[in-house]
């Protein structure tokens, strides 16, 4: 078989194959990274507008004492005579803040 060539256009067909498949992949895997950076970057933006729309809390309130039962117990103490109408009024005004 004279007109045949041997090896080469198969070689060459091989080679040519190998160079697409390279710079496919090498372009696909650069689109990746840049719809990666482009999503990240919506959500980071995305974030950022929730937090600036979310009201900031408010610090929780100090907790009251409770004036009732010290009152009540002053009452007692002045019904059964243990202190004096003007040591109630005293104390009273002190734990009200008056």
């Amino acid at each position: 078989m004279p007109g045949r060539r041997r090896g080469r256009p198969l070689a060459r067909a091989a080679v040519g194959t190998a160079v697409v498949a390279g710079t496919a992949g090498a372009v696909h895997h650069h689109q990746e990274q840049k719809y990666a950076a482009q999503d990240q970057a919506a959500s980071d933006e995305q974030m950022a507008a929730q937090q600036a729309a979310a009201p900031a809390e408010a610090p929780a309130a100090p907790a009251e004492p409770d004036y009732t039962a010290e009152l009540e117990k002053l009452a007692e103490l002045k019904a059964q005579g243990v202190i004096t109408d003007e040591e109630f009024e005293a104390k009273k005004k002190q734990i009200l803040g008056i």
